[in-house]
């Protein structure tokens, strides 16, 4: 029995086709019309339905690098199920370089938003619903904010099997416990039956070759698990991820020049030094101890800093039996035959 078209947005995607639509979210005040890009894969076999977005965030440009290296992976030609991919959610900031959108308000708190509401809740509205809602998982592509940078991680929440058994498909370093935020795409889609897997990498408005690499292997790997594509040229992951049940910022303990010891990925022991702050004059050095055993996953990258900013992110680890997990990853990319020296640009 041949499969049904897939419609979105008044258009109908046959089996086997690919096709672009935009759906119709506002017009700028000069007249010029913001839609929504959703880009439809729809196999010509059956299997789930998956949705890949990025730049909720507008300054965060990593994950519309990821989607652009997904979307030209030849494994997509054996598609099994649709794949719906939207490289650019919040438009309004990424054409302005800002997180925000132009109200000042954070689309990843808009959700479930409304038809009738502000401009991010109508965003929100269309996006759940035309996208989120008509698929059975998610991945939703993130990065630091401007002026920080992540480690390669995944978020997931505390009681929820699915992105679990995802993210270990995935093969980041990290995979957090991170609970659901009132508001967010994550906690409106789970509260909706739709589990969404959250990758974090890189900084805000910069690329990171590894975090692109690891987000668009990652992915494929996540398909795979879901037997959505076969299994020839996609590399399980060398090891298991670090789980990490917690995590807390640590903070200038004085304002001045910081210097860090330390890098994301790196574990630590309580009691370690990872960064010293100064004030101009070299006359008084406050170090910043971590308080505990952990793994760096995100840390500022500023030299200038005021009392109190977040430095370094700090996740607990969970017992383990092995390790190399961050050096497993690099070398893996490195080598990925997914990717050639021609496909960095």
């Amino acid at each position: 029995m041949a499969r049904a078209a897939f419609e979105i947005g008044g258009h109908r995607v046959i089996p086997g086709s690919v096709e672009t639509v935009n759906l119709p979210v506002s017009t700028l005040p000069d007249h010029t019309p913001v839609t929504l890009s959703v880009q439809v894969h729809h196999g010509k076999r059956a299997g789930p339905s998956l949705f890949v977005s990025a730049a909720v965030h507008g300054d965060e440009v990593i994950g519309v690098e990821i989607v652009r290296r997904l979307l030209r992976a030849p494994q997509l030609k054996s598609l099994r199920g649709t794949l719906l991919v939207v490289p650019v959610v919040n438009s309004f900031g990424f054409l302005n370089r800002s997180r925000y959108l132009p109200d000042r308000r954070d689309l990843n708190r808009c959700f479930p938003g409304h038809p009738s509401g502000s401009l991010g809740a109508r965003l929100a509205h269309i996006f759940l619903n035309e996208v989120v809602r008509r698929c059975d998982v998610g991945i939703d592509l993130h990065s630091a904010a401007i002026h920080r940078t992540n480690l390669p991680q995944i978020r997931v929440s505390p009681d929820d099997v699915t992105t679990q058994a995802m993210a270990q498909a995935f093969g980041t370093p990290v995979v957090l416990t991170s609970p659901l935020r009132e508001g967010s795409l994550r906690g409106e889609a789970a509260a909706r039956g739709t589990p969404v897997l959250l990758y974090e990498a890189g900084e805000g408005l910069r690329f990171d070759e590894m975090a692109v690499r690891a987000g668009v292997a990652g992915i494929l790997r996540v398909m795979r698990s879901l037997d959505m594509l076969p299994a020839k040229g996609i590399a399980k992951a060398k090891a298991a991820p670090y789980i990490c049940p917690s995590s807390k910022w640590l903070r200038a303990p004085a304002g001045g020049l910081l210097r860090t010891f330390r890098a994301e990925g790196e574990i630590v022991k309580a009691g370690d030094v990872l960064a010293s702050v100064a004030d101009p004059f070299g006359e008084v050095e406050t170090d910043l101890v971590a308080p505990a055993d952990g793994i760096l996953i995100g840390r500022a990258i500023l030299p200038v800093v005021n009392e109190g900013d977040a430095v370094f992110h700090l996740a607990a680890l969970a017992p383990r039996s092995s390790d190399g997990t961050v050096e497993d990853l690099a070398s893996q990319l490195e080598t990925d035959p997914l990717f050639d020296e021609d496909e960095i640009i």
